[in-house]
């Protein structure tokens, strides 16, 4: 009887022990969730780098490092934010080899376009924060963004600037960086402008690389139109806003209208009193009147960063990937996120927003905002605005 019992019960260990490896491996081993975090962390686009990655570790220092039963691990690569090449082999080893489930980051246009196809192949959710022309969630059903779209931020500019006719603005000049968002800034503003009964001279494209604005600054200055358009990068703003000064544009009574990105929060303290009443408009302004902005302001500014447009990108996307873990119980199979990330809805700390089902883009508050000194600190004010505004898409 006794050897029956210690047969028994060494068989019942037996099936317990078999019943453990049939449960899933998420279950059991609990594994970290592994984001891949590629950024320009140096270059010329290092501010943006910067920005993201502290928005980031903001986000785990508020959230926690943990969801839904999982430790969350982030991998930083820094691409160096100018060859795409780079940037394309990150991600598939990334992939490949630190085996990922998420691929994020992203600082310019022709980097996350490279890495798209890696997403697709290996069906791994890629979160792009930074970049800004429109087609790229086109390019992977498995892309989704969590920054915004330059045509989905100058739309309102250009209607805003045409519909008040007390500003006389009737003639304008457009003066962008020569790649995909500026070309996208400028299709999108000579569209609506010119839609709205205004009429565009001329169209200017500096190059992206080592970019001398002065001889553009001064062809506007010399057609006299009653305004100019901008687009730059963030972090070109200050060369742009000291050229504009010195060419001397604005006693020549010309008006500078642009997209936030010129007046970069984070390029503020140095652009100073140049900006003084610029009119941009922007999806995000480190004034914006909330208490939850300013709370993710205050905890930036720990860091030692000033909390800009890039950086609620990287904070969005963080909040993105965490409730879509929460809805598939920690599971990090790229199709379960992918399908929990579309369509979320919550009260960022730019507004409310929503990551569109269809087109894997943010729905947003688009503000007006202008340049002022509050409190002793240089600040885009926000004034105006048009809420819950998608993508148009380039026209």
């Amino acid at each position: 009887m006794r050897n029956i019992r210690l047969r028994s019960s060494g068989l019942w260990a037996v099936l317990a022990t078999l019943a453990t490896l049939m449960v899933p491996a998420t279950v059991v081993a609990a594994e970290p969730v592994k984001i891949g975090l590629i950024l320009p962390m140096s270059g010329p686009f290092a501010s943006t780098g910067k920005e993201i990655e502290s928005a980031v570790r903001v986000y785990q220092k508020t959230h926690g490092d943990s969801v839904a039963g999982r430790k969350v691990e982030i991998i930083l690569r820094d691409d160096g934010g100018t060859q795409p090449d780079v940037t394309k082999r990150l991600a598939q080893e990334l992939v490949t080899k630190d085996h990922v489930q998420v691929i994020a980051g992203f600082g310019l246009t022709p980097l996350a376009m490279a890495s798209a196809p890696i997403a697709t192949q290996a069906k791994v959710p890629m979160v792009v924060m930074a970049a800004a022309t429109s087609i790229i969630p086109t390019k992977s059903p498995y892309i989704v963004r969590t920054g915004f779209t330059l045509p989905q931020v100058t739309a309102p500019l250009a209607d805003w600037a045409v519909a008040h006719k007390e500003l006389k603005i009737r003639s304008v000049i457009t003066m962008v960086t020569d790649y995909g968002p500026g070309i996208d800034a400028e299709k999108t503003f000579v569209s609506r402008f010119t839609a709205g009964g205004g009429k565009v001279v001329e169209s200017l494209r500096a190059p992206l690389q080592n970019p001398d604005f002065a001889p553009f600054l001064q062809r506007i200055k010399d057609a006299k139109p009653d305004a100019v358009f901008i687009f730059v990068p963030s972090g070109v703003g200050t060369a742009v806003m000291k050229q504009f000064a010195e060419r001397g544009l604005d006693k020549a009574g010309i008006r500078l209208i642009a997209t936030g990105d010129l007046t970069d929060d984070n390029e503020m303290e140095n652009i100073g009193a140049a900006a003084q009443g610029v009119v941009t408009s922007f999806h995000y302004s480190a004034a914006h009147d909330s208490p939850e902005n300013k709370a993710y302001v205050a905890e930036m500014a720990k860091l030692g960063v000033r909390a800009n447009f890039h950086s609620v990108g990287g904070y969005d996307g963080m909040h993105v990937i965490y409730e879509a873990l929460k809805k598939t119980g920690g599971d990090s199979n790229g199709d379960k996120l992918l399908a929990a990330m579309k369509g979320l809805s919550w009260l960022s700390v730019r507004g409310p927003v929503t990551l569109d089902a269809e087109t894997r883009d943010m729905i947003q508050t688009v503000y007006i905002r202008r340049v002022a000194n509050v409190k002793g600190v240089w600040s885009n004010v926000e004034f105006d605005k048009v809420e819950k505004f998608k993508d148009p898409g380039v026209q």
